[in-house]
């Protein structure tokens, strides 16, 4: 058995060059970080001193197992200290020799000398090696159970020293070490396993020395046919528990990280992602995937946190187009990205409603005086069939045929009709002299007959029945004429597009989304939903309709109070019911080209407008939401109002 010393100069003269070139080249050039250790920590070359054994006190207990993520997150086992790979493996020898008698004084002392020799590493080689001493002890005493299993301790140390040698491609040193442990009794199965390993090792070696090459060079996982990784992945085929070649997988997918962080420098989330997803099939979860994921998610939010602020200073300023831009870009770096479908929202409803939501109760404020607009609520967008379907009944031809409109831009309609306050406001405001006053009279009613009648002293300051009216009353008794006044009063006071409906615009705010005879139903109404003409309603004088509701009774008898009833889906009050309205489009008998966009049908010079929406004294066929009928833009009836219109 050669010395430690001959072994030694066998190394430095013989093994030294292909050792550093193929151990340290491979190993601790290209993959000194992956093991977490220094490359002082393990040697190069071992001779038969193979280094100490750290004392531990009889009886202390081993160290506790580690964790799953533990183990993972380092170096393999293979690359730890001999011992503790030995106590991990816990081997025991169960093939003991039953010991007759007492060890005698002389096999003691070689037994402390034994154990002396392996605690200090001294497992083979000479005299005073513990082989040597554990086969000495043997001769002198063939059944000494501490000296077979110190043999049996040696035998496995050796062993775990081999088997680093050969995960780490040290196969100079695996094989003098496995020459050494031919020689002690009882290793011919652990001889011819090694020697299968180092075997293998030979034909490894220089698919792993062309692997790091073509790592170095760049080629980790391209082209196909000459990369690295194929390499690596064919020794481990051979091989599976090499370990040069586990932790040369683990700098290729590295690299192909490292191409995802390069790609993210440059914007390039689509890249990332590519590289990311290669990675993943390289090794599908490991912690450097994992730590690399969540630094180019943190940057992918970061970058489209950073566009969608962008966004929303251009929407700020007004530019949509360029908001819109921004806001896609932020959504191809990031789709779940926190915000964004809360901007898109705002996006939307700026680009429809002006910034504004649907459902949403607003004023406009006077520009140049004190005041402000009526209340107004916010008309989503939306398709409908407008008129009256054929099988309705009480369906007139005027209402047909029924056709799809669409509402494609938000509008802003005035909850309620508008009051004889406000129009009061507007008259003192402007000068302006209404039809009733200018013309004469209103038609009102007269509940002596229960008919309406002219009335030369009526006008907008008086009610249905020509008395003084409450400001918060519908105003009645204004021409269409009256109503557009005041709609281009209200604009110049605001700067903004105020008008009275289209005909389609007030149709589809009147069903509220619905396709229903009325906007709450088929049949009539179940509780207090609009002022309509009920079969239990009486007037001052005790009269009753002949033809309403049967069973309802609102508790009025000619228009009540604004909002003194209850909102369509919609939320507009009244709709249906208190007054009539006027809207902007001129009379046809029939929706024959009719235009489909929610605008107008306006003819120059008309003289007879559309009068839309049931009032306090229509009849439950005149109250469906398809109703329609024409008045002279004259007209002033104590039964029609109007309500605004604002454009967003």
């Amino acid at each position: 058995m050669p010395s430690k010393e001959s072994v030694r100069r066998q190394r430095a003269m013989g093994g030294a060059l292909g050792v550093a070139v193929l151990g340290l080249a491979l190993v601790f050039h290209f993959f000194p970080r992956v093991f977490h250790v220094e490359p002082s920590v393990v040697a190069g070359k071992r001779a038969m001193n193979l280094g100490p054994i750290p004392s531990v006190a009889p009886g202390t207990p081993a160290a506790p197992a580690r964790s799953v993520a533990e183990i993972d997150a380092g170096p393999p086992l293979t690359l730890a200290p001999t011992e503790v790979i030995v106590a991990r493996l816990g081997h025991k020898d169960t093939h003991l020799p039953e010991q007759l008698s007492a060890d005698t004084p002389e096999v003691e002392a070689l037994l402390t000398r034994a154990g002396k020799a392996l605690r200090a590493g001294q497992l083979a080689g000479d005299d005073s090696s513990a082989v040597a001493l554990y086969e000495q002890a043997l001769k002198l005493k063939p059944d000494s159970r501490r000296a077979a299993q110190g043999l049996y301790e040696v035998r496995a140390r050796m062993v775990a020293e081999i088997n680093q040698d050969l995960v780490v491609g040290d196969a100079e040193s695996a094989g003098d070490l496995l020459d050494t442990l031919k020689d002690i009794p009882d290793s011919k199965d652990d001889v011819a396993q090694l020697q299968v390993k180092l075997k293998t090792l030979s034909q490894a070696r220089p698919l792993l020395a062309k692997a790091a090459t073509l790592l170095q060079q760049g080629s980790a996982d391209q082209p196909k046919g000459a990369n690295a990784l194929e390499l690596y992945r064919q020794v481990q085929q051979m091989d599976p528990d090499n370990a040069v070649a586990e932790q040369g997988v683990l700098q290729v997918q590295r690299a192909v990280l490292d191409r995802a962080l390069a790609a993210v420098a440059q914007n390039d989330f689509k890249g990332a992602d590519q590289a990311l997803g290669e990675a993943a099939q390289i090794l599908p979860d490991s912690p450097a995937l994992r730590d690399v994921h969540t630094r180019v998610d943190g940057m992918r939010q970061a970058r489209g946190a950073g566009i969608l602020a962008q966004a929303r200073s251009a929407l700020d300023a007004g530019n949509l187009t360029l908001a819109q831009q921004l806001a896609d870009q932020a959504k191809a770096i990031s789709p779940d990205l926190a915000g964004l479908s809360d901007f898109s929202e705002r996006l939307t409803n700026s680009r429809l409603y002006a910034s504004f939501k649907p459902g949403q109760v607003f004023t406009d404020r006077f520009a140049d005086m004190p005041g402000q607009t009526p209340s107004m609520v916010v008309i989503p967008t939306g398709t409908f069939q407008m008129g009256a379907p054929d099988a309705e009944a009480g369906r007139q031809d005027a209402e047909t045929p029924q056709h799809e409109v669409t509402i494609g831009k938000g509008f802003a309609l005035s909850r309620t009709a508008v009051t004889v306050g406000q129009f009061r406001e507007f008259v003192r405001a402007s000068g302006y002299q209404p039809d009733s006053v200018r013309l004469g009279g209103a038609s009102v009613y007269d509940e002596g007959t229960g008919a309406m009648r002219d009335d030369v002293n009526a006008s907008w300051e008086t009610d249905y029945a020509g008395r003084t009216a409450d400001a918060r009353l519908p105003v009645v008794n204004v021409s269409w004429n009256d109503a557009k006044a005041y709609v281009e009063w209200l604009s110049q006071r605001t700067g903004k597009t105020f008008r009275l409906p289209s005909e389609p615009e007030f149709e589809y705010a009147l069903r509220g989304g619905t396709t229903t005879r009325y906007w709450w139903g088929d049949g009539g109404p179940t509780s207090k939903v609009e002022n309509l003409t009920g079969g239990n309603d009486r007037s001052p004088s005790g009269r009753r309709w002949s033809n309403a509701f049967r069973g309802y009774n609102d508790g009025s008898w000619g228009p009540a109070p604004v909002m003194s009833y209850a909102p369509n889906p919609f939320g507009l009050y009244d709709i249906n019911g208190n007054v009539s309205e006027w809207v902007q489009d001129c009379w046809h008998d029939s929706y024959l080209r009719a235009p489909r966009d929610g605008g107008a049908w306006v003819n120059p010079g008309c003289s007879v407008r559309v009068v839309r929406g049931g009032s306090w004294g229509s009849s439950p066929e005149q109250v469906r939401s398809a109703y329609r009928q024409g008045a002279d833009a004259s007209v002033r009836s104590g039964r029609v109002g109007f309500r605004i219109l604002r454009e967003l």
